[in-house]
């Protein structure tokens, strides 16, 4: 497989620095190739504005002028104008089999830099808002991405049974939804269930190599490991406004109910 390590972290001697280390060593060794997009050191620019796009060109009396970023983003992936950057990002995303998105959660999510490569990088015509052949938009299992899998790989400080079923911080998987639902499923990659150090603060190096196999284990299966089980949006469960259908799931809510 090709795989594209996409990591978020400020410092090298990070415990994050030391298992992507291991994980792409571990992926290479078992024969796959893998690429980096290591965002802190690239010094990838994570706000999305107007320098991203070179001027569209229209009509003064026909548009205020405007940045309409999805019209902008899809116009400039089209023309091949996109900035240097971004088109090194999507020439990697196009060479990708599966991504392995590794990150520290910070305040419930990823590091401000790892979500403007997502705002950046995936753009629309190329990973939203595409159409079918019909013109519907192809989304929620299906998508400009459709084919490759992703896997979050994430550390938090506090421990396990605090991001369980009743633990003060949520459980992980709705923590994780917009990611895995909004991001990953939306543009018709398969979301694998994540890797999460937990305790991550309170870690010492006695406690490290057990980590370090157990994320290569997870690594070793990447390529076979059924994805979450979500429902998806052309598979007859949503009616026409997208609402679950109610004899799914009956009386449920919540984000439980996208799950088969």
């Amino acid at each position: 497989m090709n795989i594209l390590w996409l990591f978020a972290h400020p410092d090298h001697r990070s415990l994050n620095a030391a298992l992507r280390d291991d994980g792409v060593r571990a992926l290479r060794d078992a024969g796959h190739e893998v690429r980096q997009s290591d965002l802190y050191g690239m010094g990838f620019k994570a706000v999305l504005d107007a320098d991203d796009y070179p001027p569209r060109g229209v009509d003064p009396a026909a548009d205020d002028g405007r940045l309409l970023v999805g019209d902008a983003q899809e116009d400039a992936w089209r023309a091949g104008s996109v900035s240097p950057d971004i088109a090194a990002e999507h020439e990697k995303l196009a060479w990708a089999d599966a991504l392995v998105v590794h990150f520290p959660l910070w305040w419930f999510g990823p590091p401000a830099i790892l979500k403007g490569w997502f705002d950046r990088v995936l753009v629309q015509g190329l990973a939203s808002k595409v159409k079918d052949e019909d013109g519907r938009t192809r989304r929620y299992g299906d998508g400009g991405l459709a084919g490759k899998r992703a896997i979050v790989v994430t550390s938090v400080g506090a421990r396990e049974a605090s991001f369980g079923p009743r633990g003060i911080h949520g459980h992980i998987d709705e923590v994780l939804w917009p990611l895995h639902h909004g991001t990953f499923f939306y543009t018709g990659m398969a979301p694998l269930p994540p890797f999460v150090v937990y305790g991550a603060d309170r870690l010492t190096p006695a406690d490290y190599p057990p980590v370090a196999a157990a994320l290569r284990e997870r690594l070793r299966t990447l390529g076979t490991t059924a994805p979450l089980p979500y429902r998806t949006e052309r598979g007859g469960d949503y009616d026409e406004r997208l609402v679950l259908r109610p004899e799914l799931a009956a009386g449920g809510t919540g984000l439980a109910v996208h799950s088969e």
